[in-house]
Formats: structure tokens, sequence, C-alpha cells
């Protein structure tokens, strides 16, 4: 799940900020402050997702594009403040991804971002599997294994496994995941979040009252453990 990001950016205050918030997701992040060295960065070594610029000096964003796609077929995403139909309907028939606006909420940042990446691999047959010991998710089919046997899960707890897996290997406070499964309504709504974690133990853990893949923080929140775990 660690790709390569490239942000071609030229608002190096904004870029900070971008490669913090796409670093805390999980992504390697790349970062060009023009045009040329973007391009440059493609040649060395291709990304697997460009988020670029429109307004920079030297070359803009409509020629950094056309760049390019004669390096690579990765998705590229246009982040910029031209919002007006005009220009995302110009950048969208380029061929672009898609467009994000400025300002944009870091969700919304990472949610398009994870989206565009799924949509290619996709596109490429691939699909996006988590494996850790004997547990296998596919987030893409959400199909669940344990082994080779098939655990059957319902939306509300493939999502709650789903936002695990997204920070695998951290702990995942109560509010997040609450957040992330149920929305911001539900933040002081432990008894939900309690109540799912058994329902995801009692399919996935050989004893539930002793979990291997998803364990307790104490007064924090529920990591979902990546060291291999013997059958």
């Amino acid at each position: 799940m660690n790709d390569t990001i490239l942000l071609i950016e030229d608002d190096e205050a904004l870029a900070q900020l971008v490669q913090l918030l796409l670093e805390r997701a999980d992504y390697t992040v790349q970062v060009a402050n023009n045009g040329e060295s973007g391009l440059r960065l493609t040649r060395q070594s291709p990304p697997n997702l460009v988020l670029l610029d429109i307004l920079m000096p030297d070359m803009d964003g409509w020629h950094v594009y056309e760049g390019l796609r004669r390096l690579t077929d990765a998705p590229v995403l246009f982040l910029t403040a031209l919002g007006d139909e005009h220009n995302i309907t110009y950048g969208l028939g380029l061929g672009a991804d898609d467009y994000i606006v400025k300002p944009f909420g870091y969700k919304e940042l990472v949610t398009r971002v994870k989206a565009a990446l799924s949509r290619a691999r996709r596109a490429r047959g691939e699909q996006t599997i988590f494996r850790a010991g004997n547990l296998q998710v596919n987030l893409d089919t959400h199909d669940v294994k344990i082994d080779t046997r098939e655990v059957a899960l319902t939306p509300t707890e493939f999502q709650l496994l789903s936002a695990l897996v997204q920070d695998a290997g951290r702990t995942v406070s109560h509010d997040t995941l609450l957040r992330r499964v149920w929305g911001p309504e539900y933040s002081n709504r432990r008894d939900y979040l309690k109540l799912y974690i058994w329902y995801l133990r009692q399919k996935i853990e050989e004893d539930p009252r002793a979990p291997v893949y998803i364990v307790s923080e104490r007064g924090q929140g529920y990591r979902l453990v990546v060291e291999s775990q013997e059958s």
C-alpha cells in the first residue's frame, strides 16, 4: 500500500503540508517545485500517481501534463486554485484522472488519491490486497480469507476492518474509527465500536478472547497486527 506520489507544486508551504498529510496516510511523497524538476523526477523514478498544480512559473501545469503523458501512464490529478467550469472541463478533457480545487480538506484529498490509485490498479488488472499472517483482505472485491477459508463480513464489519487496514501496524483511536465507519455524529458511541470489534474477532480470530490480529491498546484504540502469525 506504500505507493509513491509525485507532487508538483511551486507553493513550498502548501507542498510541505500536502506531503505531511499524504505521508500520514502511508504514501511515499516526492516533491518538485516546478515543472522541469517534476518531469526529471518522473524520468528517474516513475511515480504511482502525480498531483499537479497548474499556475506555476516557466512551465504551467497544462504543458507539464503533456510532458508527463509522454513519460508515464500513472494517474494525474490536477491540484489547483482554478475552480471555474472552463478549466475543470479543459483539465479533465485532456485526460486527467481528477481535478481537485484549492482549498481542499485532508479527507477529500486522501480519498481522491486512493480512488485514483484503485482505478489505475483495476485498469491494469491488479487488486489491492492486504496480508498479515493467515489473514488476507482484498480491498477492491471486499473478499476476506483466513488461509483458504472465506470469511463473510457485513458491510459495516468490512468497513471497520478496512479502517484498521488503512493504518495497519499503528494504533487507531476509538474516535477515529467511529468517525471513519459511522460518521462524526457517532464519535462518542464506543459501545458500537466495542460490539463490532467483537463481531470481527469472532469471525477472523482463532480465539476471539485472545486475539492475534485485532489487539486492544488500553485507553487508546485498536491496532491491526502486521507481524506474521504462525498458523
